[in-house]
């Protein structure tokens, strides 16, 4: 049961993705050709591989990680949230793993929403095809399913229904949760950072969504909304 699992333990992670490229324009022709030939039956038949180009934020070959926002609860009921964020995505992945090093990070049980199919498989990618190796907690060769504790609450609502999607805005209105969504929504993310140049305000959203996530988990445990504290130590 997931009451059972250490709170303390918990580490609740989202990570906000663009385009590697803010233009189609801008990519090598190997680029261009590879994305062609990735896409080809994602796409219709009316939707060219520069028009489908926008959607490049959601695969790890052809985007880049812009923001990683982490939370972990306090034993006052606060989440104290730590974003990382930039343009240099490798310096970015560095201080992120950096936190890995504490004694608290021991056994950390990583939770995002959506997490085993995009946030954790996501970092390990990047991680790798900037030349380095992914943190422990996100390493999972060799393991069994049932060896890796991670969490994933689209996963827990499924309740073995594996034709169910739900999105964290919608788990968050059918619990009470105030949306995360005020402001801007994923589909946003790519056009303030390359147009409007506007990092802070995805760096807002993306912590907007780890307390909703947090809070989620713990409606889900039957318990109480968490306050917020940002700069996790």
């Amino acid at each position: 049961m997931i009451q059972n699992i250490p709170l303390e333990r918990v580490l609740f992670i989202d990570i906000e993705t663009v385009p590697q490229s803010g233009s189609w324009k801008d990519l090598s022709e190997t680029d261009q050709y590879l994305w062609d030939k990735k896409t080809r039956f994602q796409r219709k038949e009316d939707i060219s591989a520069e028009e489908f180009y926008e959607k490049a934020g959601i695969m790890a070959e052809f985007g880049k990680i812009i923001c990683i926002t982490i939370g972990m609860v306090e034993k006052n009921d606060t989440l104290k949230i730590k974003s990382f964020s930039g343009h240099d995505e490798k310096k970015m992945l560095q201080e992120f793993g950096e936190i890995f090093n504490s004694p608290r990070l021991y056994n950390v049980i990583l939770c995002a929403h959506n997490g085993k199919e995009f946030d954790f498989p996501w970092i390990a990618r990047r991680y790798l095809i900037n030349g380095m190796q992914p943190p422990a907690p996100f390493q999972m060769f060799g393991k069994k399913p049932w060896e890796i504790p991670h969490i994933d609450t689209m996963e827990l609502w499924k309740f073995g229904d594996y034709k169910s999607f739900v999105s964290l805005e919608l788990l968050a209105h059918v619990f009470g949760i105030p949306t995360p969504k005020d402001d801007i929504d994923g589909s946003m993310v790519s056009s303030i950072y390359y147009i409007e140049k506007d990092l802070q305000r995805i760096v807002d959203y993306c912590e907007k969504d780890v307390l909703t996530l947090a809070n989620i988990f713990r409606r889900m445990r039957q318990e109480d909304l968490l306050k917020r504290n940002i700069n996790l130590d």
